[in-house]
């Protein structure tokens, strides 16, 4: 919500409002319902379950798009939709055309709900509610939503159900009819403008998301990874034919939060190689928000090891650049991180709940250049945006690495990767697919099946 480049971790908090977000009489009809080319009594995918993936491209960057995003097609016919790419929630949403208030797209490139809402008695509506079991009075009340981020923006809306045309990596079409938010009152707070994107794709860690409705299908496995470029784009994946058999570092899901986050730890912060003395963070990654952010202790103690390091080099402040909280200035504008990145020593956050497993945060995983040709730190106190004690590892310290979220075996996994390039799996990974990854959302053969 609001511009990436302040938006956190989605602290999702979903309340069920039967009386507050009735959709206008008369605004549904017959004409979007899920059209079965061939309805299936087995598994689509053939009679191996769980046989396959889908590969987006993604477009975006940390600084200065702020977000990182991909294309979604939704309907029959199918209609695409840009969305934002979070893990930190697990509704995905879509502004609609119901009709909306404070919707960003125009009317034309707006959801357009038809006779598709999910009730209260539909499993699917139990599931976006942490406790699972919708706030209804009713089985038969249509299953309103409310999603509430961390820099206070939020989307009103309805469950629905529709089409989503996916193009697997064995070859298949097929258009699976799943549950996502219809968002027809959408608030953008902060400094920053809207978003240009048309919704969210909560990827988080809850029955709620798309990957979790496929899994529930047979499509697929309940695991997600992405690899975003330090220099913009990359992919995304749901499904698990791209995880490298080996060379991936696992850190399992800690199960002590209420909220569906990918958290971990308890982790050690080190600077240059060397302990800070800040140990027992819990550690958030979300690809919701563009930067990462520590809790007081773990900041403050960064902040004053990176300024004394920077002692007697040709660093000044640079007060004036108000793209990020601490910013430096050199003797000419820097046209990359690669120009400073040797002023700056790496920093490392070590879980200690496994033998060596360490997320390593070179200068490029914590920097940014700005327009003005100031370098930036890009790890933010996460005490002043309200986050308490959790620690955020954002998009910033993402980049180029494979991430994997696998919530079957509840661990994430990250390895170092070349993000520039859309993978091919039969050439990557030597799987013997027919085809290669879904970039061509093609629909001629897809099959639509509920």
């Amino acid at each position: 919500m609001g511009t990436k480049s302040q938006r956190m971790i989605a602290l999702a908090a979903f309340f069920f409002l039967g009386l507050l977000a009735i959709f206008p009489p008369g605004c549904l009809s017959d004409a979007n319902q899920p059209f079965l080319m061939n309805k299936m009594s087995t598994h689509p995918m053939g009679s191996s379950r769980f046989g396959s993936s889908v590969v987006f491209p993604v477009q975006g960057n940390v600084y200065p798009i702020g977000y990182y995003s991909v294309n979604v097609n939704i309907g029959h016919p199918p209609k695409q939709f840009d969305l934002d790419i979070d893990t930190g929630s697990d509704l995905t949403w879509v502004q609609c055309d119901a009709p909306c208030t404070g919707c960003t797209k125009p009317r034309d490139r707006l959801y357009k709900p038809s006779n598709n809402v999910v009730y209260c008695g539909d499993p699917s509506c139990a599931a976006m509610h942490s406790l699972g079991k919708p706030h209804c009075k009713n089985p038969k009340e249509q299953c309103d939503y409310e999603v509430t981020y961390a820099d206070q923006g939020s989307s009103i809306g309805v469950l629905v159900k529709d089409d989503f045309p996916l193009q697997f990596t064995n070859g298949s079409a097929i258009a699976p009819s799943l549950a996502f938010g219809c968002g027809y009152n959408q608030k953008y707070n902060g400094p920053h403008s809207p978003p240009s994107t048309a919704g969210v794709l909560g990827l988080g860690n809850g029955k709620a998301n798309i990957v979790s409705q496929l899994h529930d299908k047979g499509l697929t496995r309940d695991v997600v990874g992405h690899c975003l470029s330090g220099r913009g784009g990359g992919f995304l994946f749901f499904g698990d034919d791209l995880v490298p058999s080996s060379g991936i570092v696992w850190t399992p899901i800690s199960r002590n939060s209420a909220e569906n986050h990918y958290s971990s730890g308890p982790a050690e912060l080190l600077f240059g190689g060397k302990s800070t003395g800040v140990k027992g963070l819990l550690v958030v990654f979300d690809s919701g928000s563009s930067y990462t952010y520590f809790n007081s202790q773990a900041y403050q103690a960064v902040v004053n090891l990176i300024k004394k390091e920077l002692t007697g080099k040709p660093l000044k402040d640079a007060a004036d650049d108000k793209s990020l909280s601490i910013c430096w200035k050199g003797k000419k504008p820097f046209k990359s991180v690669g120009d400073v990145k040797n002023f700056f020593k790496p920093i490392v956050v070590s879980f200690t709940n496994a033998k060596n497993v360490q997320l390593h945060l070179p200068p490029e995983a914590y920097l940014i250049v700005t327009k003005y040709g100031n370098v930036c730190l890009g790890i933010l106190n996460g005490a002043e945006v309200g986050l308490g004690n959790l620690n955020i590892i954002g998009d910033i310290s993402l980049q180029d690495k494979m991430v994997i979220y696998d919530n079957e075996k509840q661990q994430i996994g990250w390895t170092p990767a070349n993000c520039d390039r859309l993978p091919n799996v039969d050439r990557d990974y030597n799987e013997g697919f027919s085809q290669p990854s879904a970039a061509n959302y093609g629909f001629s053969a897809a099959i639509y099946a509920s």
